[in-house]
């Protein structure tokens, strides 16, 4: 495999873009907030359970995250730490917000895997790490949760290396867990950090002594330090040692644990970002790669936000910079569109809130203005036409009608779910007979989000129920003669979705089979992004 080879641009050697991801509540959200706080980008961290007291997670903007105490949507945010520029994406653990999450991830150099140490490796973990794994996308991992009982970290470890198939390499060992959690041990400094309160004193400060043999904590967790000794042996014995190049090439994970609610262990994790994490990366487009110290500017969207600022309505398309420098009032190339557009007003992210940016650099998140020419997938240049690939839309598996109690709320209905469909947060198929929208997704909780979204942003109150499809393949044939008389025949199961891309709509299985069958001519896939890079 061809090595990374690390830019020269003093700006771009700088940057740090990675995303956090996990099975839902394994503490992704709240090591979000400790990192924004080591890096001052806030002054107090709020938690996703802290309702009642009105602080919530800066990640979590949206009204329902909120409400629910979960995130449906992927926030962006750039703050400072050391002497390089973090660009920190947040992500949905829940499997039924997974699509946001894997266009993410192809935005990002690398990532940071959260697993709860009660639990041990979860199946949104699993799928979450193939999807890294196809861009041989370099993985830290932080075990979190070390406060509370859970199970030994060698069985954690085994799991990891078992069930996700990737080499670890411990970097910090803890020392006791829940109640006689002691701290943490450094194995690459040979130095141990003290939780707050182990020595038995008031005192809750971090402290940090050299070794394993301090005193005070060989007397009061002799069992856990004796342990500790034990198992360092025996992960040195086992050459467990951590080497950059593998990590780089996403085949093998420093380890970090340590508890995340009481902000314990996370510097360590986020040092190893910053020592460690590759700066950006080369990207692959369909003409050719694109190296980060390019010269000439160019970037790709991956995600596009609606109502991120209520009072204005807005739509905010993200971009990642993937070379040259970006500066304000630049003229963009938008590839796809074919025409150029005056860059005036972007902006640098801090989840919801915002701050207009006079430059970028490539590893850099910046939002666009969208007024609807913008789609996901979409790149920017300075001239050249380029196609960044890997940015997907995949087929929904479940799918539901739109009923509108107030049908003076027609246009506002059409408003809310192009806009939505635009944003992913939903895939909005029009059929090409009749009237009825349909709404397609790949978990349940996306229908109810919709339904919340629409009411609280659009102010339509609207119902869903299901209805009899198995399955949407978006088509595109080579023959142009043959998908117009497709199109003609089987008009009744067609439909446009918010790109106004073709898509078949499937009865069941032995439907969309025999139409494959029977329609030889025609390509039926499973991911839009194919379908719209043959159409091009």
């Amino acid at each position: 495999m061809e090595r990374f080879t690390a830019p020269v641009t003093p700006e771009v050697a700088r940057r740090r873009t990675f995303a956090i991801i996990s099975h839902p509540d394994a503490g992704k959200t709240t090591l979000t907030e400790k990192f924004l706080l080591y890096g001052g980008a806030i002054q107090a961290a709020g938690t996703v359970k802290a309702r009642k007291s009105g602080k919530y997670a800066t990640s979590d903007w949206m009204a329902i995250e909120k409400e629910r105490g979960i995130s449906v949507a992927s926030s962006v945010m750039q703050f400072e730490y050391g002497n390089c520029v973090i660009n920190l994406l947040d992500t949905p653990g829940h499997r039924d917000f997974s699509e946001d999450t894997y266009r993410v991830l192809t935005a990002v150099d690398a990532a940071l895997m959260v697993i709860d140490s009660t639990k041990g490796v979860e199946t949104q973990t699993i799928k979450l790490l193939e999807v890294c794994r196809q861009r041989n996308t370099p993985i830290i991992t932080f075990i979190n949760k070390l406060d509370r009982e859970g199970r030994h970290p060698l069985e954690l470890i085994d799991e990891i290396e078992d069930v996700l198939n990737i080499h670890c390499a411990p970097l910090t060992w803890p020392i006791g867990m829940g109640k006689r959690f002691a701290g943490i041990y450094d194995l690459q400094r040979n130095r141990t950090i003290l939780y707050p309160g182990s020595d038995g004193s008031q005192d809750r400060s971090v402290h940090i002594v050299s070794g394993l043999d301090h005193p005070p904590l060989v007397d009061r967790f002799p069992v856990e330090v004796a342990d500790v000794k034990e198992e360092v042996s025996l992960l040195h014995s086992d050459a467990r040692e951590f080497d950059r190049d593998h990590f780089l090439e996403g085949e093998l994970t420093p380890v970090f644990f340590g508890s995340a609610m009481n902000n314990f262990g996370v510097d360590q994790a986020l040092d190893a970002l910053v020592n460690e994490a590759p700066p950006p990366r080369p990207r692959a487009a369909l003409e050719r790669e694109v190296a980060p110290d390019e010269p000439k500017f160019s970037g790709f969207v991956f995600k596009i936000q609606a109502n991120m600022d209520p009072q204005h309505r807005d739509r905010i398309a993200f971009l990642r910079v993937c070379s040259g420098r970006f500066e304000r009032g630049m003229k963009l190339f938008h590839v796809r569109g074919g025409k150029d557009i005056r860059a005036s007003q972007v902006v640098s992210f801090l989840s919801q809130r915002r701050e207009t940016l006079q430059d970028a650099w490539p590893g850099d998140i910046i939002g666009l203005l969208n007024h609807g020419n913008i789609d996901i997938g979409d790149t920017f240049t300075v001239g050249e036409t380029l196609n960044f690939v890997g940015i997907p839309y995949f087929a929904p598996e479940l799918f539901q009608a739109v009923t509108l109690r107030d049908p003076l709320k027609s246009k506002q209905l059409q408003k809310g779910l192009q806009q939505l469909g635009e944003e992913g947060a939903i895939q909005v198929f029009r059929p090409l007979v009749g009237n009825e929208v349909i709404l397609g997704a790949v978990g349940l909780l996306q229908f109810d989000v919709v339904a919340h979204r629409l009411k609280a942003e659009y102010g339509v109150d609207a119902t869903t129920r299901s209805i009899n499809f198995y399955a949407a393949r978006w088509v595109t044939s080579e023959n142009a003669n043959k998908l117009a008389e497709f199109q003609k025949q089987l008009a009744a199961n067609l439909a446009l979705d918010a790109s106004g891309s073709l898509a078949y709509l499937a009865t069941s299985r032995p439907n969309l089979e025999l139409t494959m069958e029977r329609w030889p001519d025609i390509e039926f896939h499973n991911i839009r992004e194919h379908a719209q890079r043959l159409s091009a």
